[in-house]
């Protein structure tokens, strides 16, 4: 679309509303992915709107998008926890806990944006929430839609569609918190009797490795199951393997391609497990290396695996697929599928992008791209007879 000044024809800007933050375990992870992301896109194409969500449900609507298009991490969360330079407080009403409820502010806002990238992690992000609110405003948006997104961040609905769609995964075990809180003793005799020691301990519903714990007695599941029990009132336990651990990137809406595959090289065994802190603290005691060392053939079965995770789960636009290949088997196993995956700059989903041949600005082009192609075949559909 252009706009005639003069002699001089304009291509007019596409107005992106960048969502960061929100009230999940993973808000500051989110705050630094939403900071590469504004850095990397392309100022000429795109007037930036950078939206903020406190942890405490608050939407912070910048005045001045440019203050943020380059903003560093530490900038973020003081204009989150403060409100000042330029960011605008809309906390309009509260309920009758004290929380706050935006409102119509919400409803200029995004009216008023041609595209919103949801840069949320986790839950009240990246399950859906976010996406269903977008749906209802009729608003294009970067990524998966409510039901890939909602399938992506329950792990047992995830494996129950890989397990449907004849992909091969670890064992595991599932149970509601009542139940652990009911009859302690018998969630872990089954455990100890189907999965046995190591294991790893997750909630049903989180990402970035919060809440989780590897566990090797009985002692220390049953804390394991305290701790992901604070986070989720579902929790997975799988069982324990020597693994090297693989991911891949897809992007796509209907035809999704696969990127080279990148793997988590660990070089101080003394980590017990890629925990929160391994990936974002930048310890040192692993890295990143895209491509991963693989054959030609297991670098294609990756590939086709990726995608036939992202269509279990009706993906679109991007997702990060996540194997562990066994090293006594040399078995490839998936393990889940993150339909936001981190942008930040020790992020997976990028590098192995790049490494694919496809710089971040233009990863963010086809993100956007991908979110206008896919909103205008959903609005194909029909809605009344």
């Amino acid at each position: 679309m252009t706009q005639s000044s003069g002699s001089i024809c304009v291509a007019k800007k596409l107005k992106i509303g960048v969502i960061f933050g929100g009230r999940s375990g993973e808000h500051e992870v989110s705050l630094r992915s939403a900071t590469a992301i504004i850095e990397a896109m392309d100022k000429t194409k795109y007037e930036i709107v950078p939206i903020g969500i406190t942890k405490q449900g608050r939407w912070l609507a910048a005045t001045s998008p440019a203050q943020l298009a380059s903003a560093k991490v530490e900038h973020v969360q003081a204009l989150e926890a403060t409100g000042e330079d330029g960011l605008t407080s809309h906390a309009l009403t509260t309920n009758s806990r004290g929380e706050s409820i935006a409102a119509a502010h919400v409803d200029a806002h995004i009216a008023a944006l041609d595209v919103v990238f949801p840069v949320l992690h986790g839950t009240f992000g990246e399950d859906g929430t976010i996406q269903g609110l977008l749906e209802t405003y009729n608003m294009p948006y970067v990524g998966c839609g409510v039901l890939a997104s909602a399938c992506g961040m329950d792990k047992i609905v995830m494996k129950q569609l890989f397990h449907a769609s004849g992909l091969p995964q670890c064992r595991y075990e599932w149970f509601r918190r009542g139940e652990w809180e009911a009859d302690k003793e018998r969630i872990l005799r089954t455990i100890e009797k189907n999965l046995g020691f190591p294991c790893f301990v997750k909630p049903a519903n989180l990402g970035s490795s919060v809440g989780i714990s590897k566990a090797d007695d009985e002692i220390q599941l049953e804390a394991a199951i305290d701790l992901a029990a604070r986070f989720d009132r579902r929790i997975i336990v799988e069982e324990g393997l020597d693994v090297r651990e693989i991911e891949c990137a897809v992007l796509g809406n209907d035809e999704p391609e696969a990127s080279l595959p990148g793997e988590y090289i660990v070089h101080d065994e003394s980590a017990k497990f890629l925990d929160y802190t391994e990936k974002y603290a930048n310890t040192g005691h692993n890295e990143f290396i895209t491509p991963a060392p693989l054959s030609s053939s297991l670098q294609t079965q990756i590939q086709t695996m990726a995608r036939t995770a992202f269509r279990a789960v009706d993906g679109a636009g991007l997702a990060r697929v996540d194997f562990f290949l066994r090293r006594d088997t040399n078995e490839l196993l998936i393990n889940e599928l993150n339909t936001m995956p981190g942008f930040t700059d020790t992020s997976g989903y990028p590098k192995m992008w790049t490494a694919s041949g496809l710089a971040f600005p233009q990863l963010i082009d086809r993100l956007i791209t991908l979110a206008v192609e896919r909103h205008a075949d959903k609005s194909r559909n029909q809605t009344s007879i």
